[in-house]
């Protein structure tokens, strides 16, 4: 089961959070629609077959709301209200978008890579195939404790629009947070000189869902702790190490570098 983040360390995570806005923030390519809720339509499927592993096993519940970490999780909500408009902000937009653009491109600035189906067509598939891994393990831990979302029962800022899915999409895990730490830990194997700035990057991904006020801190724990569990699952299956075999040979010949970073 993963420890919640006790109420000191959840208030130093608002304050840190609160005073970081000079993080870099790029262009974002769709402001009409919200890409959170994944890809343009795939006939991709992800490596791993529902119920391989275990998410709400692994994780246990979130903390409950009156428990030091339940209240700590709403402070950090509130505190970070005051993020709006900021390059912070900005950044957990570019974040939240994970295949307009924003996303794959500070991770392609991290890894020193243009990442696209043109330049990097090997990574590019497996990046997609973990997101859809990502739903089909994270999808029913999330239905086993049905979490709400902290934007529920109130009107405060969020970095994207308010959205009827919202309140049924359940908060804990976070999806965003265990997809940014599982592209990051990828990338670090098939490029490990870059290895911190893509785990800066991936631990920044997850961030953004607080920032943007979709998810509580514990949520964002908890996505990370279920993609590294995906992760070193996903080293078992053939596919996905025949895939990386190949990545890893092509992020080393690529040659496109990325702009704007």
């Amino acid at each position: 089961m993963i420890r919640p983040l006790a109420l000191p360390a959840a208030l130093a995570l608002a304050a840190s959070l609160v005073a970081a806005g000079a993080t870099t923030a790029y262009a974002l390519q769709s402001d009409d629609k919200d890409p959170s809720m994944g890809p343009v339509p795939t006939k991709l499927v992800g490596y791993l077959k529902e119920g391989v592993l275990n998410g709400a096993e692994i994780l246990g519940p979130p903390p409950a709301p009156e428990s030091p970490q339940g209240r700590a999780d709403r402070t950090v909500f509130e505190e970070t209200r005051r993020l709006e408009g900021s390059e912070r902000w900005k950044t957990a937009q570019q974040d939240n978008d994970l295949w307009g653009g924003g996303a794959v491109k500070r991770f392609s600035c991290a890894v020193g890579v243009e990442l696209s189906e043109k330049t990097t067509p090997v990574t590019s598939r497996m990046l997609h195939r973990i997101e859809l891994d990502v739903r089909t393990l994270g999808t029913p831990a999330k239905a086993a404790y049905d979490r709400k979302r902290p934007l529920i029962g109130n009107d405060a800022p969020l970095c994207v629009p308010r959205e009827d899915w919202m309140k049924t999409n359940a908060s804990y895990p976070s999806g965003h947070a265990m997809t940014a730490w599982s592209w990051a830990l990828l990338l670090t194997e098939l490029k490990p000189d870059r290895a911190t700035a893509l785990l800066e990057t991936g631990k920044a991904g997850g961030d953004s869902r607080v920032v943007c006020g979709v998810h509580f801190p514990s949520d964002v724990e908890a996505g990370r702790t279920l993609g590294a569990a995906m992760m070193a699952r996903l080293h078992a299956d053939k596919a996905f190490a025949a895939d990386l075999k190949q990545a890893k040979r092509e992020i080393a010949r690529a040659k496109a570098k990325p702009v704007g970073c």
